[in-house]
């Protein structure tokens, strides 16, 4: 796919999907309530679907409805109906890890599997700290060792047994998270320890926020140690005007046995535009100048990512709200800057697109944990800015990324990665020579995003 530039400067307004974190975490929470809940402005998308139909899978009453963005779930208050199951998850790294967790407290045989690139993304640390925990995780494929394991996956559950366990933090945040939001069904209080820094720690907020939106709270030291209590989580009191869903159980081919009509109030549990998926268009005034107002999505989110505005800001850029929505300006050469994204590595491609189009150069650092992403992140944006003719310097944890004056015209090169081919869109919005292979791999989290890029013209 080629991209035209915009030949002036942008004035426009534009609305991103519902947040993939923000999704999938509610998606495992309302599995596991007692109750019934409406996910409204859900993300519709590779990842996500993967997630839900996996619980359906599994024998959760999961209602999809894709024109509304909405998702319903009926919580059966921590326990898997299916005895077994294989479950195909992509490349969906979210689903992978929170489903690890999930799956040890049903009683059964389950396995979890995903596409070549899964197969190459180690879940060994989440495993090791599960089995800890009384879990049997055992690797499908061959391995030097646990901290090596990927799926495809076996998990023997009998429940979650609990107790201590530990777990490094410097791999993936969803580790953690995958823990604490199971944590509440374990037979016994679970304490978690981790080994390292955490990285991504606004993930790790958002996971506690939402705990606590549908009930359970839990003690912490900071980032070093967490006690989560046993609890069950309730789906959030609904207002007086909910609206009730007689919920017919007494066929289902899973629960082998009748069980009386429940009349469950179905509460709904908002789902905020995507902020990774804003960065672009947050991103897009410092290159090509003007003003973008990104719709349904506030400075206060929970969500991490909304922290890139403050790197925007550092450059330059100028940030207002209003309504619930918030508006991105830029009129002068962004600046260059040093910064550690190591709380926000799903924007730092997005930077990266900037930064050739900064007056000094740009040093990203604390990202060592991207190269474990969709695909080492590090190296192949480095690769794809110097296919442009950008100079860029490789480093363990980032790269620093130099102005350009003089851009080639290229191929990108997404390495099936929709933030490769998001971030590298951007530089096509001012230099006209950017063609992106495989654009269709943006339908992992933002279907529509190249009709959503096409409408800053």
């Amino acid at each position: 796919m080629r991209i035209t530039p915009i030949p002036h400067p942008l004035n426009a307004t534009v609305r991103v999907p519902g947040s993939k974190s923000l999704t999938n975490r509610a998606l495992l929470i309302s599995a596991l309530a007692n109750g019934t809940t409406k996910l409204t402005n859900a993300l519709f998308s590779d990842d996500s679907k993967y997630f839900a139909n996996a619980l359906q899978s599994l024998g959760f009453d999961v209602q999809l409805d894709e024109a509304d963005s909405e998702m319903t779930v009926t919580g059966l208050g921590g326990r898997i109906p299916a005895t077994g199951a294989e479950l195909f998850i992509g490349n969906a790294g979210t689903a992978a890890r929170f489903l690890s967790a999930f799956l040890t407290l049903g009683n059964g045989e389950y396995i979890l599997d995903g596409d070549a690139r899964m197969r190459e993304r180690p879940i060994g640390d989440l495993a090791n700290a599960l089995e800890q925990l009384g879990c049997d995780i055992q690797p499908l494929q061959k391995v030097e060792s646990r901290k090596q394991i990927c799926p495809p996956v076996k998990i023997s559950a009998s429940g979650l047994k609990g107790g201590k366990t530990k777990i490094a933090g410097d791999i993936s945040s969803q580790f953690l998270s995958a823990l604490l939001m199971v944590a509440p069904y374990a037979k016994s209080p679970i304490e978690i320890e981790l080994t390292t820094e955490l990285n991504s720690k606004p993930y790790v907020d958002m996971t506690i926020a939402m705990m606590k939106d549908f009930g359970v709270e839990m003690n912490r030291n900071g980032y070093q140690s967490f006690t989560v209590p046993l609890s069950t989580y309730q789906s959030p009191i609904p207002s007086l005007k909910s609206p009730v869903s007689s919920l017919q159980f007494s066929n289902s081919p899973i629960l082998q046995s009748p069980i009386s009509t429940y009349q469950l109030p179905i509460t709904t549990y908002p789902i905020e535009s995507d902020a990774s998926a804003a960065s672009y268009f947050f991103a897009a005034p410092a290159i090509s100048g003007g003003m973008v107002k990104v719709e349904n999505i506030s400075r206060n989110s929970v969500q991490g990512d909304i922290k890139f505005l403050d790197v925007l800001t550092r450059m330059g850029c100028v940030i207002a709200e209003e309504d619930n929505s918030l508006l991105v300006t830029c009129n002068s050469q962004p600046k260059g800057l040093d910064v550690d994204m190591r709380d926000i590595p799903d924007t730092a491609q997005t930077l990266a697109a900037i930064a050739p189009f900064a007056s000094t150069p740009t040093r990203i650092r604390g990202i060592a944990s991207a190269r474990h992403k969709e695909t080492d992140r590090v190296h192949a944006t480095c690769a794809e800015l110097a296919r442009l003719g950008v100079q860029v310097d490789e480093h363990e944890d980032g790269m620093t990324i130099y102005p350009c004056k003089n851009f080639q015209p290229a191929t990108i090169q997404t390495h099936n990665d929709h933030r490769m081919a998001m971030a590298f869109s951007l530089i096509g919005l001012c230099f006209d020579g950017v063609t992106i292979e495989n654009p269709s791999c943006v339908s992992k989290t933002f279907p529509n995003f190249f009709d959503v890029l096409e409408t800053l013209r």
